[in-house]
Formats: structure tokens, sequence, C-alpha cells
């Protein structure tokens, strides 16, 4: 496949405005085991396959098993996923598909539920950047390093 245009090469500040999420990300409360969940299963919605590799490797060296990346998107279907993860992988995917409709109140209500204001938009604001950065590696075919 052929490598498009190199955002961060030619609009660097646009990348480091990029990078201050996650920043801001890597100052939170949210667990590693969250962020890792939420960002392979936006990717995996989003077909980012560079967003795979790198968060699935991740996560795995977080701890996460591969057992549970494997089943991941028929997570409704397994007893692997807490009712906290639930809540998160429910949220994820209808933000990642907010053209089908929106976020519904039971998904919002039932993460409000669970976490506070805090880690509820800590949740969003993650949420938000791995589906900008799955468009920014789908858009310009970010290789995959072997």
């Amino acid at each position: 496949m052929k490598t498009r245009v190199n955002v961060q090469a030619v609009e660097p500040a646009a990348y480091s405005a990029m990078f201050g999420l996650e920043k801001y990300l890597q100052g939170t409360s949210l667990k590693k085991s969250h962020k890792e969940l939420l960002k392979v299963r936006a990717s995996q919605i989003n077909g980012c396959a560079f967003c795979l590799d790198m968060h699935t490797k991740d996560a795995i060296k977080g701890g996460e098993t591969a057992q549970r990346l494997f089943l991941l998107s028929a997570w409704r279907e397994t007893d692997l996923f807490d009712e906290e993860e639930k809540a998160i992988l429910a949220l994820t995917e209808q933000m990642t598909l907010i053209h089908q409709g929106g976020v519904s109140n039971e998904v919002y209500e039932q993460a409000a539920n669970l976490f506070d204001e805090h880690y509820l938009s800590q949740l969003i604001m993650a949420i938000v950047t791995i589906n900008a950065w799955n468009r920014i590696a789908i858009t310009t075919h970010l290789p995959i390093s072997k």
C-alpha cells in the first residue's frame, strides 16, 4: 500500500496538538486496561490496521490476555469482560459509530452510573482521541512496522 502524505512531517503543529491529547490522557486516572480496550475496539470498528497492531501489542505488554483480545469484537457474547469494561466498550462503539444514532441514553447512563464525572470525561476524551488517530492513520496509509 502506498504511503500518502506524512502529516507529522508536513504539519508538525497538528501532530503536536494530537500528542497533547495523548499527554493529557497519560496524566488521567484512566486504568491502562480500560484505555487499551477502548483503543483496540475503536480501531477494530474503524478498520485501522496501524492502530490495531500498536494497541494490541501495548495491551499484551500491559497484561491483557490474548483470549480477551481475540474475543473483543464479540464482547457481548462472553463473560470475560466485567461490568465497567462492558460499559466502556458500549460507549466506545456508539461514539465510534456516532452517525448511527448518536450515544443512547441507556449507554450513557450505564457509564455515568459506574464512573464519576471526571473518569467519564476522561473516557470520552480517550475515545475521541483514538478515533482521530484512526482517521489519520487510515487516510494516510500509515505503515505497520514489521
